[in-house]
């Protein structure tokens, strides 16, 4: 458990801290061997209770369902698929960035006992942080838009973690600087996780998601689909399923502007683009209305039984687009969330 006293912090190593670093970690890990820890362990307890924790060990694995009903219409050579992530404990794909950045921090020491884990978020990756730290014994603190979902608010007060709520009007890049100014004025209080930054986001799905989507196409996906947010599912499953096979395409999802209702997305070219994101993976950008995506996420549930969040839904929009076009295989777009997280909202009843 972590005490209530703030340790020294051990700064990692210029190498534990780029993606070149992590990547090569990361083609470890796949292969089963673990990178050792980069310094003696601050709170070695904590570190190796990741490997036995009973929710840790239910993040991943997540199923991948071939569309039916809504891709009724595409030639019998193509097929859509979603990767269901709100099948995760936390409900959704950013247990797994969340975890991994967790790891990493207690592997190189940037984490010690006593420190706060400190991030902003749009929802999703805090609540994956907050019930790591409930269940791992580390306590939290987030900044996250005061308009975020009262679902996903009320979720993070469950597990515990302490929330400030920022202006709604700066969205998630108003989040992200009060979380900096908080870092930066308690810098041995708090470990700043910075999810838009930390190359162990992209790590989680190079070693996790990329791997699943092969083995549950066997090698057959022709092109991923992800909305772009921090970036890190699409750099990391991308840049393994291209290891895979150099012709998989890659589609990143973005709305149609700054000021739109699909959570968890950005609007690229009004952003902050996060550092982990590289634009040259991606193949192609694909623009999605808040309202196409709504109406898909209510088509989901309606037509195939697929409750999903917005961001799913846009996703889908996207995939659906690419499956017309000539020449495609096996689509697989993935889904962030499922839409429990999104019920007071009422597009659901239109």
């Amino acid at each position: 458990m972590i005490g209530t006293q703030p340790a020294t912090r051990v700064r990692p190593a210029e190498s534990d801290r780029t993606w070149t670093g992590i990547y090569q970690r990361g083609r470890q890990e796949r292969t089963g061997v673990y990178a050792p820890p980069s310094a003696p362990l601050a709170s070695p307890a904590l570190y190796h209770a990741i490997g036995t924790s009973p929710v840790v060990s239910l993040i991943g694995q997540t199923p991948l369902v071939r569309l039916t009903r809504v891709a009724e219409g595409l030639p019998p050579t193509t097929a859509v698929a979603v990767k269901l992530e709100g099948f995760n404990p936390g409900g959704s794909v950013k247990d797994r960035a969340a975890l991994s950045i967790v790891r990493e921090a207690l592997r190189t020491g940037a984490l010690a006992p006593g420190q706060v884990l400190l991030d902003a978020t749009s929802g999703n990756t805090g609540i994956a942080y907050a019930m790591l730290g409930a269940a791992l014994g580390f306590p939290v603190q987030l900044v996250l838009p005061a308009d975020a979902s009262p679902e996903r608010v009320q979720i993070l007060r469950a597990y515990g973690a302490h929330l400030i709520l920022s202006d709604p009007a700066a969205g998630t890049e108003g989040a992200r600087q009060v979380a900096r100014e908080l870092a930066a004025a308690e810098p041995d209080r708090v470990f700043y996780a910075d999810q838009y930054n930390n190359p162990a986001n992209p790590l989680a799905h190079y070693t996790t998601t990329g791997p699943e989507i092969w083995q549950q196409t066997e090698g057959q996906v022709t092109h991923f689909i992800a909305g772009l947010g921090t970036g890190g599912t699409m750099m990391g499953v991308g840049r393994y399923l291209r290891e895979r096979n150099p012709a998989v395409r890659l589609v990143g999802v973005q709305p149609d502007g700054p000021r739109h209702g699909i959570e968890g997305l950005k609007h690229l070219a009004t952003a902050d683009v996060p550092g982990i994101y590289d634009a040259g993976l991606v193949d192609q950008v694909t623009v999605v209305h808040t309202e196409e995506a709504r109406a898909m996420a209510r088509r989901l549930a309606r037509q195939e039984g697929l409750f999903v969040g917005i961001s799913a839904g846009a996703a889908v929009v996207a995939a659906l687009q690419v499956a017309r076009e000539p020449d495609t295989g096996l689509v697989v777009a993935l889904s962030p969330d499922g839409g429990f997280k999104y019920v007071s909202a009422p597009f659901w009843r239109e």
